[in-house]
């Protein structure tokens, strides 16, 4: 009777995690329409109506070379382990976005099938799963450091609002660097070795059969060490500073659409105080999926500090929310033609460093 009462907790507590991204996605969507119809709608569609095909277009653009920077960044980490092309890393960078935007899962959803995709390249699945853990620490990372920027020159800002926010991004980022170094550490030890095991049935859904049972050269923690090796320290200081990049480059779109709507009081200074922290937040509630609500409430709390209403600021978010559905259609698309040629796939290879 316990067992049984044991495996119905089990059952139930997996259901719940499997409903949770569902969950995130009806509670974002139902905050975001809440923010936009307490708020005056005729504000935001006329911002929104001054963007202009231009502004939307080169909102999209932005967004397609943040996503470009991004997968160079994943392929530097790859180099020289593994036969697959950059070209691979920024196919797949473009569907992990299309994936984590538009699917409701939580924001860490695309990776896990980037990581599967990649096989179809010839790549080991410990040795995908292992660039997209690094990618992810990189990505993690570096937009601690942006927002710790952001924070920074939150704090020349006068205000107790200002204040307030700056003190509790930095409070979060300080828990964030104990998380992203128990991440690192994670990676660079072999504790993944005591719990690779255990996950094995998991991770078996999310690579191809031939990797259902791997050698022990094969494993995910073998892959890390081949990832981190001395050797390459260069090409993972390149992915770092890429990732970085992306970030910076990424409040361009926050300048197109300000000034696509008419709002010039805000220096580049603000607009990247804006990025950093709408980012933040964001990323905070990485459980909802493409941050809906989230994105649009962290925006109208950070624009309000410059003097952006609401209405534009949540026109922001909505002309965000653009490339979104532009570039994440095309590359859903691109996912299903992958699935459906996956007969064609080449063996993986060994991991190996070239360097």
């Amino acid at each position: 009777m316990t067992e049984t009462r044991q495996s119905g907790k089990r059952r139930a507590v997996r259901a719940l995690v499997r409903r949770l991204p569902l969950l995130g996605t009806l509670i974002g969507l139902g905050f975001a329409v809440w923010l936009v119809a307490t708020n005056d709608l005729q504000a935001v569609a006329t911002a929104f109506g001054r963007i202009g095909v231009a502004g939307f277009v080169g909102v999209t653009l932005v967004r397609a070379l943040v996503l470009v920077v991004c997968g160079i960044a994943w392929a530097r980490i790859l180099d020289g382990l593994s036969p697959a092309p950059a070209s691979a890393c920024l196919i797949l960078r473009f569907v992990r976005e299309g994936i984590n935007v538009l699917l409701p899962v939580a924001s860490v959803g695309g990776e896990v099938l980037g990581a599967r995709l990649l096989t179809f390249w010839g790549v080991a699945g410990s040795l995908a799963a292992a660039s997209v853990l690094a990618d992810l620490l990189f990505q993690v990372g570096t937009l601690a450091l942006f927002a710790g920027l952001g924070a920074g020159l939150l704090t020349r800002i006068e205000g107790a609002e200002a204040a307030e926010l700056a003190d509790w991004t930095l409070r979060t980022l300080a828990v964030a660097a104990l998380a992203v170094g128990a991440f690192f550490a994670l990676q660079r030890t072999g504790i993944v070795r005591l719990v690779e095991d255990r996950l094995a049935a998991l991770g078996r859904r999310f690579v191809r059969e031939a990797e259902a049972r791997p050698e022990p050269g094969q494993r995910i923690q073998g892959a890390l060490d081949a990832v981190w090796a001395p050797g390459r320290r260069g090409r993972l200081a390149q992915s770092v500073a890429l990732h970085a990049l992306a970030w910076l480059l990424g409040a361009t779109e926050v300048l197109i659409v300000l000034t696509c709507i008419g709002v010039d009081r805000v220096g580049l200074t603000d607009i990247l105080v804006i990025e950093a922290l709408s980012q933040a937040i964001k990323a905070a509630a990485f459980l909802v999926p493409s941050g809906l609500g989230v994105q649009e409430g962290g925006l109208v709390l950070v624009c309000g500090l410059f003097g952006i209403d609401a209405g534009t600021a949540i026109a922001l978010s909505l002309a965000r929310r653009v490339p979104d559905v532009v570039l994440g259609l095309p590359s859903l698309l691109v996912w299903q033609n992958l699935e459906a040629r996956r007969e064609g796939v080449r063996p993986a290879a060994p991991t190996c460093d070239r360097s």
